[in-house]
């Protein structure tokens, strides 16, 4: 439980508010241990058999021949099938296949097809070719061929028609296919606008995530002592992760004090004092691959804030109880920005993009943006089985930032918390 003022603890002449709440977040079989996950294997089975029936239901909508996947993540959510993620989102060198009228085939990369073995929603591994100039060099132009010549072998040859969605693909890529007579669609929005509807099996999955990660959080918490670098806390969450069978963290947003205004700064080897407003957002790609994305801000040695900083902090709770409440299945991304919080003039040019975006297994459509950046031509529907980040950020010349941020399910009654972490008592 907090502690009162009679049951503080002084240092330095600031009294300490220590969150006992939070210590609860840490693993209760004990902190130096990792987090092991109660999932059953069926749920991930079924998991996996629904988002590849998502994908497969909008190439029907869609009209496609096949859907042909790059993006590492588009092919963990196709097929649960992960290898290298991180290096191959700049060395794209394994690729999936869906047809309409056939297969699931997955390219993997040489020597590394066991990795797929035991995946329910693959039908057959092929060894990938790949073109890229790390490995192919001056001979990219006969291996791009090759790789074109079997692309379009296997949709022609299981009966689809000549519409492939493609995620992201070099122009040469694209140019061969073509070449063959083919019509390419954007396989991103495609991919994006099956994932945003998220099965039973999906919200357990990804309500361990962030399990996960508020066990992050909570060390991060335990070691916001003044004297430690922002690099020191923020690696507190990767090492949580990193044990716990999750990913990466897919950006560096933990800063202290005057580094926290303006925003998206990185963290650095700055020595954070007492007092001052520690502020992050983890990003953290965890367990199963899905995204926990939760902000939180608290002070350095858990001290009470300023005047200020609380100012800064009830405001930003504001804008985040704010718009939890009007959210509505139904509704559209139109209606929500007329509904929703106005931020304050005098905090408008420190404000964040966005009031609202989905996740999954990342950031995902729909990105809502704040009211002033609204455009009314931006269309879409909130819907049931969504999952939404609600977020804020605020602060003023010559302050700090507090940012916010808590993830939700999309249910029939409206908008339910899927973190749990606590917010700061002001």
């Amino acid at each position: 439980m907090l502690r009162d003022e009679n049951d503080s603890v002084e240092l330095s002449g600031s009294t300490v508010f220590k969150d006992e709440r939070k210590q609860a977040y840490l693993n209760p079989d004990g902190a130096d241990r990792p987090l092991i996950s109660p999932v059953p294997a069926a749920t991930l089975d079924r998991a996996r058999r629904y988002r590849l029936e998502r994908l497969r239901l909008k190439m029907r909508e869609w009209d496609c021949g096949a859907l042909l996947l790059y993006d590492p993540v588009n092919i963990r959510y196709a097929f649960d099938s992960s290898n290298m993620s991180i290096w191959t989102m700049h060395n794209p060198s394994r690729y999936a296949l869906i047809l309409a009228d056939g297969p699931a085939i997955i390219f993997e990369f040489e020597g590394a097809e066991h990795v797929n073995d035991g995946l329910p929603g693959i039908d057959e591994v092929r060894p990938a070719k790949s073109w890229i100039f790390f490995t192919a060099g001056n001979l990219i132009e006969p291996r791009l061929k090759a790789w074109a010549d079997e692309i379009a072998d296997l949709v022609t040859g299981n009966g689809g028609n000549r519409r492939i969605a493609v995620d992201r693909l070099e122009p040469s890529g694209a140019f061969e296919l073509t070449e063959r007579g083919f019509t390419l669609l954007d396989g991103q929005e495609l991919a994006e606008r099956a994932r945003s509807i998220k099965s039973a099996e999906e919200i357990e999955l990804m309500r361990w995530t962030i399990r996960v990660c508020e066990a992050g959080m909570a060390r991060m918490y335990e070691v916001s002592e003044r004297g430690r670098t922002e690099r020191e806390i923020w690696a507190e969450l990767h090492f949580e992760n990193a044990r716990s069978g999750g990913e990466w963290l897919e950006t560096k947003l933990l800063t202290a004090g005057p580094r926290t205004n303006p925003w998206y700064q990185e963290c650095s080897d700055y020595v954070i004092k007492r007092g001052e407003m520690i502020s992050f957002d983890t990003d953290m790609i965890g367990p199963y691959g899905y995204c926990a994305d939760l902000s939180r801000s608290w002070t350095a040695g858990h001290v009470a804030m300023n005047a200020k900083q609380k100012e800064l902090y009830a405001a930003a709770r504001d804008q985040i109880e704010h718009n939890l409440s009007v959210i509505r299945p139904g509704m559209t991304f139109r209606e929500f920005n007329e509904l929703s919080w106005r931020i304050p003039e005098k905090y408008q040019p420190y404000r964040y993009t966005l009031a609202l975006h989905g996740t999954g297994m990342a950031d995902e459509w729909p990105g809502v943006l704040l009211h002033p950046d609204f455009d009314p031509d931006f269309s879409g529907i909130i819907e049931e089985s969504m999952v939404l980040n609600v977020e804020s950020l605020i602060a003023e010349a010559g302050s700090e930032s507090i940012k916010l941020e808590t993830q939700v399910l999309i249910t029939a009654r409206g908008a339910e918390r899927l973190d749990s972490f606590p917010w700061e008592e002001i």
